[in-house]
């Protein structure tokens, strides 16, 4: 079992979380996902998965590691954000 945190950009709300946490835990080998709001923290349990990929899902889905967001990917993360809130 391996733990991987990452500082991520566009984190905002509990909706962002909520996206996220259900994206990755999609995820072959992810046991665990723990979002962190007020850091902008995610924290990540897995089997041996390869981080690229973990990263991949998240830059797909708005929340690329810290310091790599395009515009693009900031507007996604508003979608994802708000059908996390629901």
């Amino acid at each position: 079992m391996t733990t991987t945190t990452w500082k991520v950009d566009n984190l905002k709300c509990a909706g962002c979380g909520n996206t996220i946490t259900r994206s990755l835990s999609k995820m072959k080998g992810v046991k665990r996902v723990e979002v962190h709001v007020e850091t902008g923290e995610i924290v990540v349990v897995h089997d041996e998965l390869d981080e690229t990929n973990l990263k991949s899902k998240l830059a797909k889905i708005g929340y690329p590691p810290a310091g790599e967001s395009n515009k693009l990917q900031s507007a996604m993360s508003y979608v994802s954000c708000a059908i996390g809130k629901i």
